[in-house]
C-alpha cells in the first residue's frame, strides 16, 4: 500500500486528512458529544503548543537573527507580501467567492511558515539548512503573537472574522503553553528530542482531532450547502496563483540581493509555506464554531499544494552540480 501511494505521489497524512473531512460529514459530533469534543480539542492545542515551545531551541532562534538580511526577508515575505498578495488576489476574484472562503484565504496569508516541511525541502534542495531551521523557528515563534494581531486588523467581524477576546483565547491556550513549554525545555527537551516517533503521532493526531472537529461543527451548522464545484475551483485556482506569486517573488528578491544559492534556497522555501499545523489550531479558537470547518478549506487545499510544487521544486535545486551546495543534514517528514 504505501509503495502506491508513493508511485501516486500521496500523502498518507493528507489522506487521513481527507479521512477525517468524510467521519465528520458521515457522523458529526452532536450535542453531549460535541461538548465532549470541544474540551478534548481545547486540551489538545495547549498541549501541542507546550510541546512545541520544549522542542524549540531559543539558542537556535537567536543565532539565525544574527543572519539578519535572510531572516528579515523571510519575515517580511511570510508577514507583509502574504497579506498584500492575498489582499490582491481576493479584489481580483471580486464578489465571486463566498465570504467565508474568503476570510479563509485571507486567514491563510497571514499564518507563519512551516518548521518540517521548510527545513526538509531545503535540505532535499541541499540548500542552507541552519539557515531555514532558524527562519521557520522565528516564524512559528512570531506567528504565535503575530497572526492574531494581523486578523483583528485585516479580518472584519461581518466576514466571520475574530474579536479581541480571540486574542485573549489565543494567549490562555497557545502562547501561554508555548512560554510553559520554553521554560520546561531544560527539564525535557532531551527527553522529547528522542521520542521522535511519539511527538510526530501527538502533532499529527490533534490536528486531525482539529480537523474533525472543525467539519463536524461545519456540517451541523449546513455550511457545505454553500460549497459549491465552481467556488472549490475557484479556491484552488487562487490558491495557486497566490503560491506561483510568492515563489517568484521570494526567488527574484533572492537573486536581486545577491544571496548565494543555498540562501536563496532557504528563503524560497521558508519563504513561500504556510503552517497547516499552527493555523488549524488558531483557527479553532479564532472563528466560530459553525464557520470555522469552511475557512480551513483553502489552507487544507494549499498545504497540498506546497507539498507538491515544493517537492518538485527542491529536486530541481538538488539536481546543481555538487560543488555549488554546501553539505546539508538529512531531515525527513516534509509533511508538515
Amino acid at each position: 500500500m504505501n509503495a502506491l501511494l508513493r508511485r501516486l505521489r500521496l500523502d498518507p497524512y493528507i489522506l487521513a486528512i481527507v479521512g477525517m473531512v468524510v467521519l465528520a460529514a458521515l457522523l458529526p459530533a452532536r450535542g453531549v458529544g460535541k461538548d465532549v469534543l470541544d474540551h478534548v480539542v481545547v486540551a489538545a492545542i495547549a498541549l501541542l503548543f507546550f510541546l512545541y515551545g520544549a522542542r524549540i531551541s531559543p539558542q537556535a532562534i537567536w543565532a539565525g537573527i544574527t543572519h539578519w538580511r535572510l531572516q528579515g526577508l523571510v519575515f517580511a515575505t511570510t508577514f507583509v507580501v502574504f497579506p498584500l498578495v492575498g489582499f490582491g488576489v481576493l479584489k481580483l476574484a471580486g464578489g465571486y467567492l463566498d465570504s467565508g472562503l474568503a476570510t479563509g484565504l485571507m486567514f491563510l496569508c497571514l499564518l507563519p511558515s512551516t518548521v518540517q516541511s521548510s527545513i526538509a525541502f531545503t535540505s532535499i534542495a541541499r540548500g542552507n539548512v541552519p539557515a531555514a531551521l532558524c527562519s521557520a523557528s522565528v516564524s512559528n515563534l512570531a506567528g504565535v503573537v503575530i497572526t492574531p494581531v494581523l486578523a483583528t486588523m485585516l479580518l472584519s467581524a461581518n466576514s466571520g472574522g475574530m474579536s479581541l477576546d480571540a486574542v485573549g483565547d489565543i494567549a490562555l491556550q497557545i502562547l501561554l503553553p508555548f512560554l510553559i513549554g520554553q521554560c520546561a525545555r531544560p527539564f525535557i527537551g532531551g527527553w522529547l528530542s528522542r521520542q521522535k516517533m511519539l511527538t510526530m503521532v501527538f502533532d499529527r493526531g490533534s490536528i486531525l482531532l482539529v480537523v474533525y472537529s472543525a467539519f463536524s461543527a461545519g456540517v451541523v451548522a449546513g455550511i457545505w450547502s454553500k460549497v459549491t464545484p465552481q467556488s472549490l475551483a475557484l479556491v484552488i485556482v487562487l490558491d495557486l496563483v497566490i503560491l506561483g506569486l510568492v515563489l517568484v517573488f521570494t526567488t527574484a528578491v533572492s537573486r536581486l540581493l545577491r544571496f548565494t544559492v543555498e540562501d536563496e534556497i532557504a528563503i524560497v522555501f521558508c519563504g513561500s509555506k504556510k503552517s497547516m499545523a499552527s493555523g488549524l489550531p488558531m483557527a479553532n479558537i479564532i472563528f466560530s464554531a459553525s464557520t470555522v470547518g469552511l475557512i480551513v478549506l483553502p489552507l487544507m487545499l494549499f498545504h497540498q499544494m506546497q507539498l507538491m510544487v515544493c517537492a518538485a521544486l527542491a529536486r530541481r535545486y538538488g539536481q546543481r552540480p555538487e560543488s555549488a551546495a554546501l553539505p546539508a543534514a538529512t531531515i525527513q517528514d516534509p509533511g508538515k
